[in-house]
């Protein structure tokens, strides 16, 4: 893993600076590097990428982009294998978008000459002696038979007996996927035995034995063959200028709270006869997702004092706390400057919206896909202590599941029948439906929540204890919400000049 930890790091520093823009995923709208022909079904590691921003997000919120840590665990792999290590520059922010084009034409590929390699580098400021000593990279880590076919079957400058060894784990055609070491001799230690194996003719793959051929670098891959401690200074130190290519800094980008993909406004975007797949017919909003007057007065009313300044995404947000507070709430400080998103993503909103039959792991899966704690996606429920859910949601929950108080059962089936009158709707607060406080967390101990997946906090799971607590003390529970609101308020805002800000808040300009 430290290798291919390693290669994110050097394929995202090759496309537009190290921002990891290369961990952010594909979406029906958003076309990003993973599937550039140098990294598709090829670039992996990004599940450790995941587990480290977790932890890091639980410790210090909103504060360590997903830049750095790939930068910290490039090099962290690398001295865990016995490799060197180097200060880290700190201080990146991560990249709002990706580029896929950039990524096919900046990384070099394993058929690329020496002349290509030496150029490909010099487009990024790096010279030959510093992509001879990073291509020592190439010690730890293994490639697919697709990648080094040509080199065993068709190039010259390979010793006969490695051609052979490979061939039987990569034929003539087919087994595109087999993997071979890049290093032959010490494939999961960090040293210099790459260097040997280039001038025993032995490099995997073509653009490795490129940098020993008769050419300009052979010298340099001698020294490096037999010093190791001079390949260990030399690759630690251009590590550290490779980490430096034009990095985000103080307002630009953004600190993800999520590596791979944000609050923009998209939901507030309508269908058109040109734009479908928006957010408000996604199953978990069609017919239930409301307030769209709302939001479209409040910005009508702003845009005649204030022109084009502030967006619909930071009116959603402002609008969703002083709803709650009005209703007998808690405030919280809304951080402002959002832009507005010009697309929006259906299939996102199927995916990563939790449904009312989510069983507890999957609620606390996809709030930690958002960079929310399973504290936070507790205290964030609390949000239904106000509203109304419509029967085809709880019906099964009413009908079929064991933990439900029967007296509460009964009285929501009167509206809810077994089959019929999907759209009745219930309070998802039986005590105080309109007013914003801690009842929502007593109907849970009483088995009184509505949804299964409400119930799904307090039956015999890691959140019960968090659920009693909120139920005897308001405040702490009003705490709580307030501090997650604000954390789920600034998951990967457009911002800067990424976006726009809508005139109407239904519809893109233009």
């Amino acid at each position: 893993m430290g290798a291919s930890i390693l290669r994110l790091f050097f394929h995202d520093c090759f496309v537009n600076g190290c921002d990891g823009s290369i961990l952010l995923d594909d979406t029906a709208t958003f076309t990003g590097e993973k599937n550039a022909f140098p990294n598709q079904n090829s670039a992996r590691g990004f599940e450790v990428i995941d587990t480290i921003k977790s932890r890091v997000e639980a410790a210090c919120n909103a504060t360590v982009s997903c830049a750095d840590i790939l930068a910290l665990a490039a090099r962290d792999g690398v001295n865990l294998l016995g490799g060197p290590t180097w200060t880290v520059q700190l201080g990146r922010r991560d990249a709002t978008t990706a580029s896929q084009s950039a990524a096919n034409s900046n990384l070099p590929g394993p058929g690329s000459s020496l002349s290509t390699l030496i150029s490909l580098f010099a487009a990024q400021g790096l010279s030959a002696q510093e992509m001879t000593a990073l291509s020592g990279a190439h010690t730890i880590g293994q490639a697919q038979c697709k990648n080094f076919r040509a080199h065993i079957y068709n190039d010259t400058d390979i010793n006969p007996s490695f051609a052979a060894l490979r061939k039987r784990n990569c034929s003539a055609s087919g087994g595109d996927t087999n993997l071979a070491p890049l290093d032959v001799q010490t494939p999961n230690r960090f040293e210099n035995a790459y260097y040997q194996s280039l001038v025993a003719q032995k490099g995997l793959l073509h653009s490795d034995q490129e940098l020993f051929n008769g050419g300009s670098q052979d010298a340099l891959v001698r020294r490096y063959s037999t010093n190791t401690a001079l390949f260990s200074s030399d690759f630690a130190q251009a590590m550290v200028k490779m980490g430096s290519i034009s990095p985000l800094t103080g307002t630009s980008g953004e600190i993800r709270l999520n590596c791979r993909k944000g609050c923009d406004g998209s939901i507030l975007l309508d269908d058109t006869a040109t734009f479908t797949g928006g957010e408000q017919n996604a199953g978990p909003n069609k017919n239930s997702v409301r307030g769209f007057g709302v939001t479209d007065t409040i910005k009508t009313s702003v845009e005649a004092a204030c022109k084009a300044t502030v967006s619909c995404a930071d009116i959603l947000a402002l609008a969703a706390r002083d709803g709650v507070n009005l209703l007998g709430g808690p405030t919280w400080t809304v951080q402002l400057s959002r832009r507005d998103a010009t697309t929006a993503n259906q299939s996102a909103a199927n995916n990563n919206l939790p449904g009312p039959g989510s069983s507890l792991s999957t609620l606390i899966s996809l709030f930690a896909a958002q960079g929310l704690s399973a504290q936070e996606m507790t205290a964030l429920s609390g949000g239904h202590t106000i509203g109304q859910a419509q029967c085809k949601n709880f019906r099964a929950h009413i009908y079929n599941d064991t933990d439900i108080n029967p007296s509460f059962a009964a009285l929501r089936k009167r509206n809810c029948p077994a089959s019929g009158g999907d759209t009745n709707l219930a309070p998802l607060d039986v005590q105080t439906p309109n007013r914003f406080e801690n009842a929502y967390y007593q109907n849970l101990v009483a088995q009184k929540g509505l949804l299964h997946s409400d119930q799904e906090l307090f039956n015999g799971g890691s959140q019960d204890v968090l659920v009693r607590r909120y139920s005897t003390n308001a405040a702490l529970f009003s705490s709580y919400f307030a501090q997650a609101m604000v954390k789920m308020g600034s998951i990967s805002p457009l911002t800067g000049t990424s976006g726009e800000i809508r005139l109407n808040c239904g519809k893109v300009n233009g």
